[in-house]
């Protein structure tokens, strides 16, 4: 994650901190395909992909708020195209 803030109470990153309702973070997990891989078709090669949501902790446990975020080739294509 690249959140603002630290989850780590000491400097030794030994204990880290609880998470409590109303902080935000990310979970963005991410697939990157190495430039140089001769064993990938070359349309594949150097490309990333990562899907990012950002998470509101709630007293109840959690809310996605990019839950509604495009996640298709054909609505991300589509939302590129428009520059929405």
């Amino acid at each position: 994650v690249h959140d603002v803030g630290d989850y780590h109470i000491n400097e030794n990153k030994q204990q880290c901190r609880e998470f409590v309702a109303g902080m935000v973070l990310t979970i963005e997990p991410g697939l990157y395909m190495p430039n140089d891989d001769d064993e990938l078709d070359e349309k594949w090669r150097g490309i990333g992909i990562r899907i990012e949501d950002n998470i509101v902790v709630t007293k109840q446990g959690y809310e996605n708020l990019t839950v509604n975020s495009p996640r298709t080739i054909n609505d991300i294509e589509a939302l590129m195209k428009n520059k929405i």
